[in-house]
């Protein structure tokens, strides 16, 4: 039997089948790629290596996670690549047993996300349709804001939307999400005409651009010159921070996810079904849906305190 490769090999190995038999998401393997790089070395400078460590050594790492600080929700996260590496390490004979497999995570308190009024996100929409240097980023800025109330994307799968996605003036949306999922989602009457004004704009430029320059057309709903040939996160999550301040709102407490949040809430407040949320956001489990009955449970429990006429007495 030939040599097992060594850590910095196995973590590849382990991360291409996670693409591969999984369909973990880039950003996922990124994140499991960086947290066993973390443990392969602390357990280097420890005289001991990733691929042979005990049961004993794996706690000691969480230990000195603890020591340094972090927070439950990482350690629990760090824990989980480790099981799942050595999992996948058993299966591959690389080793006969999983040493995290009885290790029990640190609990973690799931904090409710942060959520936007009604209001609040009424004013982001008026601020996206003035808040740009050109006529041009305004109508682009207003696509992206209806798009995403309307419809609860991750920020990445609104930044990368495919301009053909949104061809004919449809009225669902294809989305593919993480893992290579796809679902549809319904778009609403004012994100079909943000996406109708932007897109005349948009391919009346780049025609401009093919018959000046030869340029290609991009593939992507939102072009740019970044890397990625399309509007980076990165830029979005500015955007979204200045939308906040043109709204005379916090920027502390806006994010793009702070409006996925807000659209799953007011669906959730105006009586849609937990389950359609779930299919709508993608979620995998419904557990991560469930959250948001959490958010509405404090607000009935604050209407009861503070309208009911015992409640104060």
């Amino acid at each position: 039997m030939a040599a097992p490769p060594d850590d910095t090999r196995k973590i590849a190995v382990f991360l291409d089948a996670q693409a591969a038999e999984q369909g973990a998401a880039r950003n996922t393997r990124l994140a499991y790629g960086r947290d066993l790089q973390d443990a392969r070395d602390w357990l280097a400078r420890q005289g001991g290596d990733l691929s042979h460590a005990a049961r004993s050594a794996v706690e000691a790492y969480l230990t000195h996670l603890d020591a340094q600080g972090l927070a439950p929700a990482t350690r629990a996260r760090r824990l989980s690549a480790l099981k799942q590496f050595y999992r996948f390490a058993v299966d591959e004979g690389w080793r006969p047993d999983n040493p995290a497999l009885q290790i029990k995570g640190p609990g973690k308190r799931r904090a409710l996300p942060d959520t936007l009024s009604m209001a609040e996100v009424d004013a982001l929409l008026i601020a996206a349709t003035t808040h740009g240097r050109t006529p041009a980023d305004r109508l682009r800025n207003t696509c992206l804001m209806q798009v995403l109330y309307a419809t609860g994307l991750r920020v990445t799968e609104l930044v990368s939307l495919p301009v053909a996605a949104v061809r004919g003036n449809p009225q669902l949306l294809l989305v593919r999400g993480k893992g290579d999922k796809d679902r549809m989602v319904p778009l609403s009457p004012p994100a079909r005409v943000a996406i109708t004004d932007w897109l005349a704009h948009r391919d009346a430029e780049e025609d401009r651009a093919r018959m000046e320059t030869g340029a290609r057309p991009s593939p992507f709903l939102f072009p740019s010159r970044a890397r990625e040939g399309h509007l980076t996160r990165i830029r979005f999550f500015t955007l979204i921070k200045e939308l906040a301040l043109a709204a005379k709102l916090d920027p502390a407490k806006i994010t793009p996810h702070t409006l996925r949040h807000a659209f799953a809430t007011h669906l959730l407040q105006n009586g849609a079904d937990l389950r359609a949320i779930q299919t709508l956001l993608g979620h995998a489990d419904i557990a991560t849906t469930e959250i948001y009955t959490h958010i509405l449970d404090d607000r009935l429990k604050r209407l009861v305190l503070e309208n009911h006429p015992l409640a104060t007495r």
